[in-house]
């Protein structure tokens, strides 16, 4: 009986410190999501869209602490967004929060959010096939994911705006399809590139320092 309690205690004691170490982490990952955000380091500001590099750590919460992480990671890089259309941080996103303000909140935040979830299950899943390279694989899907994501949900509540008409007027596309190719182009690419080489790496390298 004694040794029954014992070991309870132990097994509580492993759990309570697992999910502190958890929270942490997480919390952790939302700080560098953050200071990313407002700090140089998370945007390269070019005309038209801004190519974000806060996909690293959403990948990296994904892939290290799981879906559900990814998801609250996914969820402070979509809020870092919506702060800044309020605040005057991004031109495109004022000019959205003037036509759309539900649209434009479900376009910063739900994409960033399914991109994050959907990132940590795409590493579980690759994992069992590839090991390694599954590390790579997710880090690629979080930036296809966080443009598919976005690009779609600016499709469907502003596409037909005046504003957004105007973008693709100047651009020269005809339909959704070919306006998102435009719009994106290079910069989507830049984003994947970056997050897939660093992303891949960094996650890499805090597994095996971790254990995971």
């Amino acid at each position: 009986m004694r040794t029954a309690t014992i070991q309870s205690l132990k097994t509580r004691n492993q759990n309570t410190h697992a999910r502190t170490s958890f929270m942490v982490q997480l919390a952790l990952m939302v700080a560098i999501i953050f200071v990313m955000a407002f700090s140089p380091l998370g945007y390269l500001r070019t005309p038209g869209l801004t190519i974000t590099f806060l996909t690293v750590p959403v990948a990296v919460g994904a892939i290290i602490l799981g879906p559900t992480a990814g998801a609250v990671c996914g969820l402070a890089f979509g809020a870092t967004s919506l702060i800044m259309a309020f605040t005057g941080g991004s031109a495109f996103s004022m000019v959205l929060l003037g036509i759309n303000p539900f649209g434009l909140a479900f376009t910063c935040l739900v994409p960033r959010i399914l991109e994050g979830w959907l990132c940590g299950l795409i590493f579980q899943a690759a994992r069992k096939r590839f090991k390694n390279g599954s590390y790579l694989i997710a880090s690629l899907a979080c930036p296809l994911l966080n443009t598919l994501f976005f690009m779609g949900s600016l499709v469907l509540f502003f596409y037909n705006t005046e504003y957004i008409q105007g973008i693709a007027s100047s651009l020269g596309a005809a339909n959704p399809l070919v306006f998102v190719i435009l719009f994106v182009g290079v910069q989507g690419l830049i984003e994947a590139v970056v997050c897939t080489l660093i992303g891949g790496a960094v996650t890499r390298t805090l597994a095996v320092a971790l254990r995971r």
